[in-house]
């Protein structure tokens, strides 16, 4: 009896926070992070000041937030196993491709590159608390490749590095430039399957290209 009110509230406590971090990465966008008060992302989300400094008690915090949900996915942090090559970095690769092709990842790298001058830590969260976990997954896993034997790897962060960029590349810096860039889901699976030939063909061993 003493859970159903919990979880009711913590449900609701999650649809606020959703509603705050929307209004945040709009009015960021349209205002510019320094004129976006707290006060006002609080209006525009149809919350009380008191409830968005609860959760977010600065501007920092709440920008944070919004990295953390624009890089987010189930089992993004999962690291595949170690022993075939092709089938690893094919998963890698789909679970970037879909973050990458978010629109609220656009606006998240729209909001930092505009307000980089000013607020260059903006950059340095984006890159610690977005970024970098997920290249770190990447290099981890090239890594386990390599010591199993299955790819002959010396820099597991250049090689992380290059694979990544053949998706983004395709599928999401021309579409910051480009506003009438699309790209088809079929599109996209074949950019990764041609990201994961090229590294296989460089780095795996024989039994990975022959796999």
């Amino acid at each position: 009896m003493t859970s159903a009110p919990s979880t009711y509230h913590q449900r609701v406590a999650q649809e606020k926070r959703a509603l705050i971090v929307q209004a945040a990465t709009e009015l960021f966008l349209e205002l510019g992070y320094d004129r976006a008060s707290l006060a006002r992302i609080a209006d525009s989300a149809g919350v009380s000041k008191a409830t968005l400094f609860k959760q977010f008690p600065t501007k920092a915090a709440l920008f944070d937030a919004i990295v953390v949900d624009s890089w987010a996915e189930k089992d993004v942090a999962d690291v595949p196993p170690a022993g075939d090559l092709t089938a690893g970095l094919t998963v890698l690769g789909r679970r970037y491709a879909t973050l990458v092709s978010q629109p609220e990842m656009a606006d998240l790298f729209r909001i930092v590159i505009a307000e980089l001058p000013r607020f260059p830590e903006l950059g340095k969260a984006h890159f610690s608390q977005g970024k970098l976990p997920y290249f770190e997954s990447v290099r981890l896993y090239l890594l386990a490749e390599h010591d199993a034997g299955a790819a002959d790897i010396a820099d597991p962060e250049m090689a992380a590095t290059q694979f990544l960029g053949m998706i983004s590349n395709y599928l999401f810096w021309p579409g910051l430039l480009l506003p009438d860039w699309t790209v088809t889901p079929a599109r996209a699976s074949e950019v990764v399957e041609e990201a994961v030939r090229t590294m296989v063909a460089r780095y795996g061993t024989e039994d990975a290209q022959g796999h």
